[in-house]
């Protein structure tokens, strides 16, 4: 006869309770050495760009010169600026700067990164695309201004030898703004390429390999595959790109000036004029305002149309 013996039950194994309170304790150290060192940039951050920022939107509701004190006038200087022909004719050449330095840009640096993807692998191309980005804008400026001359400018006296006539790059109401998006499209190409070479490096190159099974053409998968899976990158590019074209001013400072007449006075260049040349502060500071209105808009809306937070590969 078999003789069954029952057995206690196995004894339920409990984690030490100091184990949670360790790691609680963990985590806040973390978070301790982690705001330590965020820390400098944060008074940075709320000493150059936060207290400005508020400052000058209360400005923008004064009458205000540097030598007295800020006198509150409510919503006329915005009433003024939308009144005021030279703030419309700022943003309208403002604009017309923008869709040149966009679209040359943005097509030319998106070639450059297929032929770095494609054809040249070279570190040291690479390395010579950026070579014009890490030169300082105004420099930039200057070479080109020099090189462009009317008189002594050796682009000019190309076009001399070549028997056509002399161009007035900067000194022309024609020629001005679309010699300024091309040299600030020269500078900025090579860094917005290798913005957009990063973006086809991170895409499977499984994808292609399906899609030359499928007989797919060179031309029928860049536009159904690569455009669509770079959409992210292109999304940041557009972002970026739109929000520093807005900003120009060095280059229109050191050339032209805002000349001829207004052709080149974009509206950094009018904010300025108003501050430091008539000490309008409170009015240059509810223009600023209006260019922080309009871009935080045109940002928002380019992520939110392109969905840049969205990759057709999740």
């Amino acid at each position: 006869m078999t003789t069954l013996t029952k057995h206690p039950p196995a004894a339920t194994y409990k984690a030490p309770q100091q184990s949670s309170r360790v790691r609680g304790l963990s985590k806040l150290r973390d978070l301790r050495i982690a705001l330590l060192f965020i820390f400098p940039a944060m008074i940075g951050l709320v000493v150059f760009s936060l207290v400005p920022t508020i400052r000058g939107i209360y400005l923008s509701f004064t009458e205000y010169n540097i030598l007295g004190e800020p006198k509150w006038i409510g919503i006329d200087n915005y009433t003024a600026i939308f009144a005021d022909e030279l703030f419309w004719n700022a943003m309208a050449v403002t604009l017309q700067y923008v869709v040149i330095n966009i679209v040359f840009q943005i097509v030319i640096a998106i070639g450059l990164a297929l032929l770095m993807h494609n054809v040249a692998k070279s570190t040291i191309i690479r390395a010579a695309l950026l070579l014009p980005f890490l030169v300082a804008n105004v420099i930039v400026a200057l070479l080109w201004f020099w090189m462009l001359d009317y008189q002594i400018g050796i682009v000019n006296e190309v076009i001399s030898w070549l028997g056509l006539p002399r161009i007035a790059f900067f000194g022309s109401e024609q020629w001005a703004i679309p010699t300024i998006a091309g040299v600030n499209v020269w500078r900025h190409m090579g860094y917005t390429a290798l913005l957009v070479f990063a973006g086809l490096q991170a895409i499977p190159h499984h994808v292609y390999e399906v899609a030359s099974l499928d007989g797919a053409s060179r031309t029928r998968t860049f536009w159904s595959i690569t455009m669509p899976l770079l959409r992210p990158v292109l999304a940041l590019v557009l972002v970026v790109t739109v929000i520093g074209s807005f900003q120009v001013f060095d280059t229109v400072a050191v050339t032209t000036g805002g000349g001829p007449v207004n052709a080149t006075r974009v509206i950094q260049m009018y904010i300025y004029q108003k501050a430091f040349g008539e000490s309008d502060f409170g009015y240059a500071s509810a223009l600023s305002v209006i260019l922080f209105v309009i871009l935080a808009l045109v940002a928002f809306i380019q992520m939110k149309f392109l969905k840049g937070n969205e990759s057709d590969l999740d």
